[in-house]
């Protein structure tokens, strides 16, 4: 997907979840339920064809940005890389982890359902295999999830946001393991797990309207 194209997707989600009243949230959260600390759908959205996958986050309150209202983590499948690339860090249950997955990004939305800032995570917090940012970086363009059993116009803005906004993923992914170099440094292995007290690793405000500006649309 071009940056173009990419935009103009971006753009006609928004727009037509907006002309229908109905925000990206309440598209991802189950009808009724107030749950926090949970991810939705609950085995995560899948596309059958990539394999690529999202699922939606949202903190209790006071434990979230006071203007965040959830966040997406997304995933590419083990099998979308490359043969015989070994990761930096595995699952604790190594090769019998239950979900082969790499996360890829972490994207927070706010409470009109607007995009507000990218994030790259250590990897306790997914529970993923690990891999270095430039075999992430190279595999960026194989992030769809337009098929999966979601809502489409929600399908459809991940998939673009992740192609509009490639450049700045590649620069967060690059930060996330130079800080992971560092805290490597300072607790070895346990840099990689919970018991480094670091969650985020690299972060980048979204500004929307300023991006696609710099898109040529034409």
């Amino acid at each position: 997907m071009t940056p173009a194209a990419a935009a103009a997707t971006v753009i006609e989600t928004i727009t037509q979840m907006a002309q229908e009243q109905r925000p990206l949230m309440l598209r991802v959260l189950p009808e009724g339920k107030g749950k926090f600390w949970k991810h939705y759908p609950d085995k995560d959205a899948r596309d059958a064809q990539t394999k690529s996958r999202w699922y939606y986050h949202v903190h209790a309150p006071g434990s979230r940005d006071e203007d965040e209202h959830g966040h997406f983590h997304l995933f590419l499948h083990r099998t979308q890389l490359k043969d015989g690339l070994e990761p930096i860090a595995l699952p604790p249950e190594g090769e019998d982890a239950k979900a082969h997955v790499t996360h890829l990004i972490g994207l927070s939305i706010d409470y009109q359902g607007i995009p507000r800032s990218w994030f790259a995570t250590n990897r306790f917090v997914t529970n993923e295999f690990l891999y270095p940012a430039e075999v992430m970086i190279e595999h960026l363009p194989l992030y769809n999830v337009d098929q999966t059993k979601q809502d489409s116009l929600v399908n459809r803005f991940v998939t673009a946001m992740v192609a509009l906004y490639r450049d700045e993923i590649a620069d967060l992914l690059r930060q996330r393991d130079e800080r992971q170099a560092e805290l490597v440094a300072e607790y070895g292995a346990d840099a990689y797990e919970k018991a480094s007290g670091v969650e985020v690793l690299a972060s980048l405000p979204i500004d929307l309207d300023a991006k696609i500006e710099t898109i040529d649309l034409a």
